[in-house]
């Protein structure tokens, strides 16, 4: 891997550039996980600025290797002792482990990325996709948030019709991969699927509520507190409001389903807008969009498709139409790999972001 001879400027945007170390020192916890190991992937795809790259997980994991650019790693304990000396951390081990550890590494001197849903609403956390929002960034205490896999694709085609012509009402529904729970969850649909085109008894489920290889399951993680919307969609209608700086007076509605794909997030989105925006100006306005990859030609049967998100970080945008009910509704057919820009990839964008805006290392 190539490193740069010099980092950005200590002072941010706008300061004067000064020779300093290179690379960086980065930890991945979480690093024997699906998205860990996207991580790991994605940072050696993009020759992130590291001279040295630490996995850290469990002590149950410790030991293990994971691959990294080439080679094998050796997986550290997350522990006390072994978190000093980090610039920065790439987190997604979940929010226990980050509500205990996120805070100690930022004491240590690191910059803390985080997947989990801790600290996400955080009012003095900022959550931030690069394609949306990359200001809010500089407000950072030490730890910054990546937003929710269906969230994440969601804003990316969202943001250019806000910019354009302003958003009045959401109505989101998911059809959410097995890959967002994790490897347990894979293993479980491979198990179950196996077993019902063998004509085997079907393994009980044990990461999902119900039976999820050939069906539909309404339901992505928990119904809290008697309320009638999981936590999944708490997170999505929360989240889209706080990354693109939506009122109130917004309506969002979302529905979260788990269906039986090992990898790519669909969702069927219908837009109220401000102002009038056609089909075809929509696609035009997508098109010019960073992050975002339109296939819409349903009469030749091209749209998006989860299989062909896959390995990819755009966010593929088709069914591009307009809603007969409303005159300023659009319907929009959103895929994206919940792995890649879902996760791992928009978490090392961030901490691209992070170190082209000087704000590693206390600058």
């Amino acid at each position: 891997m190539d490193h740069p001879t010099e980092s950005p400027s200590p002072g941010g945007p706008g300061g004067e550039a000064e020779e300093s170390p290179v690379g960086y020192r980065v930890g991945v916890v979480g690093a024997t996980g699906a998205v860990g190991s996207t991580i790991l992937e994605v940072l050696a795809e993009r020759d992130f600025p590291a001279d040295e790259v630490v996995p850290l997980a469990s002590k149950r994991s410790a030991g293990k290797k994971v691959a990294f650019n080439g080679s094998n790693l050796k997986v550290r304990e997350l522990s006390d002792g072994e978190i000093e000396g980090f610039d920065l951390i790439l987190s997604s081990a979940g929010g226990s482990v980050s509500s205990e550890w996120a805070p100690k590494l930022r004491d240590a001197g690191a910059v803390v990325v985080d997947n989990t849903s801790f600290f996400r609403m955080h009012d003095d956390v900022p959550l931030v996709v690069p394609e949306v929002n990359p200001e809010a960034i500089d407000a950072h205490h030490g730890i910054v948030a990546n937003p929710n896999c269906s969230t994440m694709q969601m804003v990316v085609a969202l943001q250019p019709i806000q910019a354009a012509v302003g958003i009045d009402r959401l109505v989101i529904s998911t059809y959410q991969s097995v890959s967002g729970t994790g490897n347990r969850a894979i293993e479980e649909l491979r198990a179950q699927s196996a077993a019902i085109l063998d004509g085997k008894p079907i393994p009980e489920p044990e990461v999902y509520p119900h039976q999820v290889a050939f069906n539909v399951v309404p339901q992505v993680e928990t119904f809290a507190g008697g309320d009638d919307y999981t936590t999944e969609e708490r997170k999505m209608m929360g989240e889209t409001r706080k990354i693109m700086g939506l009122p109130e007076e917004v309506g969002i509605s979302a529905t979260c389903v788990r269906v039986p794909v090992f990898n790519g997030h669909s969702e069927s989105i219908n837009v109220q807008t401000s102002e009038d925006l056609s089909p075809e100006d929509c696609r035009e306005l997508l098109s010019k969009a960073p992050g975002i990859a339109v296939v819409d030609a349903p009469g030749e049967g091209l749209y998006p498709l989860a299989i062909d998100a896959a390995g990819q970080d755009e966010v593929l945008v088709g069914r591009i139409r307009r809603d007969p009910s409303h005159e300023r509704c659009l319907n929009l057919w959103v895929v994206g790999d919940n792995l890649r820009k879902g996760a791992a990839t928009n978490a090392v964008q961030l901490a691209e972001l992070l170190v082209e805006r000087g704000l590693l290392r206390g600058d």
